[in-house]
């Protein structure tokens, strides 16, 4: 089985970071993830979001919940198998520190809403730092997956899809599988 790379959102409220928490599983997907993980409040739409995004626009891309994350956390670090990345504004400095984090290796992002458990920092086997003034995790997720995984500019990465944008210079322009 390939190295997997999840995105864990640690920590979502439901009423206060739908949408938010709704960007960082898109980008988590658009930039090379392979699954997103909910953990905080339980909240169904943006798991639906997800996956009607990935239904539509094609790609190999899971959502779910998870009831438990420390103990996933927990779980995955005991095992050694996987990286685990903490994003935070009090971490080592991204551009110093992606050099030494495995590709080859599955990995698991943890992206915080509220305040983080100390014991989050102590599981992860990297700290990692975009910046270090309060800014949105989505934009931390984005520089940090861009620059660790490189560009995905890869339309190969989302077969199966139903709509493709088409780049344009002017205008939208979206192919329907129904009209090629």
């Amino acid at each position: 089985m390939p190295p997997s790379l999840s995105v864990l959102r640690l920590g979502h409220r439901r009423d206060r970071d739908k949408r938010i928490t709704s960007h960082l599983g898109l980008t988590a997907r658009a930039f090379g993830a392979d699954e997103v993980i909910l953990a905080g409040d339980r909240d169904p739409s943006a798991l639906e979001t997800w996956d009607s995004v990935t239904e539509r626009f094609g790609g190999e891309f899971s959502s779910r919940f998870e009831e438990s994350p420390m103990s996933f956390l927990r779980k995955q670090s005991k095992s050694g198998g996987t990286t685990i990345v903490h994003l935070t504004m009090y971490g080592s400095p991204w551009r110093e520190t992606i050099p030494s984090i495995p590709i080859g290796k599955s990995a698991l992002v943890v992206v915080g809403g509220t305040k983080v458990p100390a014991e989050v920092y102590h599981l992860a086997d990297y700290n990692v730092s975009v910046g270090n003034q309060p800014h949105s995790e989505v934009a931390a997720l984005a520089v940090f997956l861009n620059s660790w995984l490189g560009p995905v500019d890869n339309d190969s990465k989302f077969s199966g899809a139903k709509m493709k944008v088409v780049p344009s210079a002017k205008g939208k322009v979206v192919i329907n599988d129904d009209e090629e």
